[in-house]
């Protein structure tokens, strides 16, 4: 699944742009009953409702890739148990047909977990994909017709106490409290649309949320695999790595910030290398872990512990090697990079001071002159009352600074 694929679709909800045939719902309340179910004709909603829709159904489309929007593939159980040939049916329903919506509804409701009011909006789209040439240039013909369902379930609050201006009564009182329907917080899209094209044997779900995405949504509702958001990998990965190595009683902390400023080179040489190219993600596979541990000074022992729990817990779903970078592990490696150069430079400097320093302790030299060549012909010895003196001329405009002080003695 590409960006440019949710993008296609997604510039199409617009008022001039938008094909919704249907719209259905309803609204269910905190103990889970349903309060209402409505279906309109898309195109018919007036206008402030028509570009509310719009907004709601635009934010299931919303997000990063891998982290927001997962693509998630039906499980081989499930799919025996006829969840793909369900969501055929709501496609090919067109939203038409009340015991599939009745029944998807009663689904949601008996396994979401979220506790409060909530609406389950769906919409009905038809798409006509029109045909591009290799240089990326329209052509006015229909490649294929992309049939989908989006599904977003949004919550359903109360909207906030306060004051308000009543315009008719003139007054300022205590505004009344409505329930408002929020942004989603999950949904779906059946049947994916990959390549510029569908594929009924994926679903694109959106969470709102990555470090809660609801796994029930992903397996009992929608009968596919679990997937991780980029977010719990890196999370998972973080807790894989930590763990072996605290176990070892080493240093994991700055082993593992040496791991992410491995895996942060070798991601910048990868968009180096192929920059120009329309290539897939990195993807992070078993022996490259093992290289990266390695090359990051992880001890050979725990290096292999590492790469096999990390083989056992991703099977053939491996992360994107991005997905398991963590900003906030770089930011400080680079700040203790930062700190151990300034470090090496007070060192240094210590060192140099400590040279030009005269060699000579104060008891055998109490008196260290310091003057211009052109002074030094100058300077004599005397007896003055009996001790021995250094003298230095002085001509009228010339002055003399003793222990950092101007002519203290003069």
């Amino acid at each position: 699944m590409q960006k440019k694929d949710i993008l296609e679709i997604k510039k199409r909800y617009k008022k001039e742009q938008a094909t919704f045939t249907k719209m259905a719902g309803c609204y269910v309340n905190g103990e889970k009953a349903i309060v209402t179910k409505f279906r309109e004709t898309f195109l018919n909603l007036e206008d402030d409702e028509f570009h509310k829709y719009l907004e709601i159904a635009k934010k299931v489309l919303s997000g990063s890739i891998g982290n927001n929007i997962l693509d998630l593939s039906f499980d081989s159980e499930k799919k025996e148990e006829g969840h793909q040939e369900f969501y055929m049916n709501l496609k090919k329903s067109r939203l038409l047909k009340d015991d599939v919506l009745d029944e998807l509804y009663q689904r949601i409701i008996d396994t979401y977990e979220y506790v409060g009011n909530f609406i389950i909006l769906l919409f009905h789209d038809v798409y006509d994909v029109i045909t591009k040439t290799e240089d990326n240039l329209k052509v006015d013909e229909s490649e294929e017709v992309y049939e989908y369902v989006l599904c977003a379930v949004c919550p359903v609050s109360l909207s906030d106490a306060g004051l308000s201006y009543m315009e008719d009564e003139n007054k300022i009182k205590a505004r009344h409290r409505d329930w408002v329907v929020d942004m989603p917080k999950h949904g779906f899209v059946y049947p994916a649309f990959i390549d510029r094209s569908q594929d009924i044997d994926r679903v694109m779900y959106y969470t709102k949320n990555p470090k809660d995405p609801h796994i029930e949504f992903m397996e009992e509702i929608l009968g596919c695999k679990m997937k991780e958001t980029a977010t719990l990998q890196k999370e998972s990965f973080q807790a894989m790595v930590k763990g072996t190595l605290e176990d070892g009683k080493e240093d994991a902390e700055t082993l593992f910030m040496e791991i992410q400023d491995q895996l942060h080179g070798r991601l910048l040489e990868f968009k180096d290398t192929y920059s120009d190219a329309d290539v897939e993600p990195m993807i992070l596979r078993q022996d490259e872990v093992e290289d990266l541990l390695r090359d990051s000074g992880v001890p050979d022992k725990y290096t292999e512990e590492i790469a096999k729990s990390y083989e056992s817990y991703y099977g053939v779903d491996l992360p994107l090697a991005e997905s398991l970078l963590d900003a906030k592990v770089l930011k400080e490696k680079e700040q203790r990079r930062k700190e151990e150069h300034l470090r090496k430079e007070v060192t240094i400097l210590k060192e140099e001071l400590e040279k030009a320093k005269v060699d000579a302790p104060e008891e055998e030299f109490p008196v260290v002159v310091k003057v211009k060549e052109d002074k030094i012909s100058s300077i004599r010895k005397e007896i003055i009352d009996g001790k021995k003196c250094l003298v230095i001329p002085l001509e009228d405009h010339e002055g003399a600074m003793i222990n950092g002080e101007k002519e203290r003695f003069l």
